[in-house]
């Protein structure tokens, strides 16, 4: 759901060190705004100011103006989220920052580029993008449950558009149908050996009380997101955990044990119970990642030769040939990659049309040069989770840019409108908020075309 899109700054601009700002620039800390009982910091504009232009963001209107402002309102939701009890699951920001982060460091090129370019250490860019992630998904749920009423029949969306001059329609970029299929090089005996007889080495150490599992955790763990933390995970349910993770660490039951060695899509790990809270579990572990070799990535990429071979031949076809592909999530769908229509509304549902931005940048790279039909050479890419595999892609179809059309475009049109009115719902939810939030600005900051004027009390 796109409402108000700009009210929050993209998570990154939180990342960036505030005390280097401040020392950098003499900045003299104040209060300058308080909503509620939160206050809003001059170093925290600051912050985001500068780090909005690092990352090359126009700021619409007077940063010192816009930026609180936006603070403000999500003070605001956040507020509102205590009072109507809302929460996300830890699961569930887990899952999104794999794929913020692995994307962060696929932009900066690899991650001592991104720690250079944050001036942080991973670990705590990790737990400062889990943090903002959380915000960020606690005010979409708000959000939603404030506009959970707006709907619009098709009556109302042809209504609305069809006076609508067709040069002022929305313009709907190229899209992109595609299928791919991936295979994982594989990692060799030894690699894996050499993995496991650590993981025994790190288990002994714990069990014979030479060390403990926290400290192990934080030395030696490839879980960057953990590792500060000794390895610990947050309380989650066993439908929140990979299944092979979790059927070991829901059978653990006595906190002084090590789990036998478990293997994942993420790689190889061991598991220590901390304690259980009704149906979750609270587990701390240790995971290392085999290293995959040259000759495995090239024997790997031989392997989708022969199958793209095969389907050029006509041998078979790229759907049937499916069936060899590593990917769980578009092997049973004929291997047509999807996305959530809204990536903060799972309810939203689904679509297999991409626009190339929205597309895994390796996949991206190649499909930007093919035509429809066509099915591309073997390469190698990252996914989201971070694992290295190969792949082959069919261009499916794509879908040239034009302008809206109620007959091929409906669902588009219809949710511009959806969006209108929950805009219009939330903007009228925020001025009675204001009526009722105790708010103080600082006279020096006031001087502001607000976009909600409210906040400055007559």
């Amino acid at each position: 759901m796109k409402i108000l899109r700009n009210i929050l700054l993209y998570v990154s601009a939180l990342l960036l060190p505030s005390a280097a700002f401040a020392q950098d620039n003499n900045i003299i800390d104040e209060i300058i705004w308080i909503v509620g009982d939160d206050p809003i910091l001059k170093s925290e504009v600051e912050e985001q100011r500068l780090a909005s232009e690092v990352n090359g963001e126009q700021v619409e209107g007077n940063p010192r103006c816009v930026i609180p402002e936006q603070m403000a309102i999500q003070k605001l939701f956040l507020h509102q989220a205590l009072i109507d009890s809302i929460e996300v699951k830890d699961g569930d920001v887990l899952h999104e920052l794999e794929y913020r982060l692995n994307y962060m460091i696929q932009m900066a090129g690899s991650k001592e580029k991104l720690e250079e370019y944050m001036r942080k250490p991973m670990t705590q860019i990790r737990q400062q993008t889990m943090e903002q992630l959380k915000r960020m998904m606690v005010v979409d749920e708000v959000k939603r449950k404030i506009a959970a009423d707006v709907k619009v029949t098709p009556a109302e969306v042809r209504n609305y558009f069809k006076n609508v001059p067709q040069d002022s329609l929305p313009l709907i970029p190229t899209r992109y149908e595609v299928q791919i299929i991936t295979n994982t090089p594989e990692v060799s005996r030894d690699e894996v050996e050499h993995i496991e007889n650590e993981l025994r080495d790190y288990t002994k150490r714990i069990t014979s009380g030479e060390s403990d599992f926290s400290t192990l955790a934080m030395m030696y763990s490839e879980d960057e997101g953990t590792r500060r933390n000794g390895g610990e995970l947050p309380y989650m349910g066993k439908g929140e955990l990979v299944p092979e993770f979790a059927n070991v660490a829901f059978s653990l039951t006595d906190p002084k044990k090590v789990s036998r060695i478990v293997k994942t899509e993420f790689g190889y790990h061991i598991i220590q119970l901390i304690d259980r809270r009704g149906d979750k579990i609270r587990v701390r572990h240790i995971l290392k990642k085999p290293n995959i070799s040259d000759a495995a990535i090239k024997a790997c990429l031989s392997r989708l030769d022969s199958i793209s071979e095969d389907i050029k031949s006509g041998k078979i076809t790229f759907d049937d040939a499916v069936v060899y592909s590593d990917d769980k999530d578009t092997r049973n769908n004929r291997g047509i990659m999807g996305k959530s229509v809204s990536p903060n509304n799972p309810r939203a549902g689904m679509t297999q049309w991409f626009e190339l931005r929205d597309l895994p940048q390796d996949v991206a790279k190649v499909v930007s040069t093919m035509q429809p039909g066509e099915i591309s050479k073997p390469f190698s890419m990252t996914t989201p989770k971070g694992q290295k595999v190969c792949a082959i892609v069919k261009l499916k179809s794509r879908n040239e840019e034009h302008y809206a059309s109620m007959t091929e475009d409906f669902q588009t049109l219809q949710n511009i409108l959806v969006n209108k009115e929950q805009t219009k719902v939330i903007d009228d939810w925020i001025r009675e908020k204001q009526k009722t939030t105790y708010i103080s600005i600082k006279p020096e900051w006031r001087d502001c075309d607000f976009h909600y004027p409210g906040w400055v009390k007559k």
